[in-house]
């Protein structure tokens, strides 16, 4: 039987992953994990209060946040639901200055991709889309230094603390077994987390 996994409890382990760069709504939320520790969970998975983005910025975001995780030998973020996760995190954990550098990233990696690939950013090819990325990491797009880091602590967050993440990339002890310093690294298949 494969215990359940609390999204909650999971997001609440990665803050210290990001250190002081972790991007405030992300902190929010863990925070308020910690907070509500014994007490009514504060972080619901369901849909996103407000909508976020708009069609062309959701397919954008949702189509770079495969780019961050692709599907490999095992899935990827669209399958883990990150960017619902995105989007819910920037609903009800966000200020509206929170959002600005994703929204004025997604929105300046379109025109990017209409100018230089002359389509949408969600229908480039794989390689066009981590042009793209890279050209917003490096800074050739002004909006995407202040773009890049959150979006990707988002999407490692959305991915790491789904049922997917956890269970599939990662292995789920809920209760560590015994303590074996004699373990040899060679069985040593997944980085474990609880």
């Amino acid at each position: 039987m494969t215990p359940h996994i609390d999204r909650r409890h999971a997001l609440a382990g990665i803050t210290a992953m990001f250190g002081s760069t972790l991007f405030a709504p992300i902190a929010r939320a863990a925070g308020a994990v910690e907070q509500a520790r014994g007490a009514v969970p504060v972080i619901s998975d369901g849909p996103p209060s407000v909508a976020v983005f708009t069609p062309v910025q959701r397919a954008t975001m949702t189509a770079l946040a495969e780019r961050v995780l692709p599907t490999t030998d095992t899935p990827g973020a669209v399958a883990a639901g990150v960017p619902a996760f995105i989007e819910k995190m920037l609903a009800d954990w966000a200020l509206p200055t929170d959002r600005v550098p994703i929204i004025a990233g997604l929105n300046a990696i379109e025109a990017r991709s209409q100018s230089v690939n002359k389509m949408a950013a969600a229908k480039a090819s794989a390689a066009q889309q981590d042009t793209l990325l890279t050209e917003a990491m490096e800074g050739v797009l002004p909006e995407g230094r202040a773009f890049f880091e959150p979006f990707r602590q988002l999407v490692i967050t959305g991915y790491y603390t789904s049922e997917i993440g956890i269970t599939q990339e990662r292995e789920y002890l809920p209760v560590p077994g015994q303590y074996d310093g004699a373990y040899p690294y060679s069985k040593v298949n997944k980085v474990y987390s609880a």
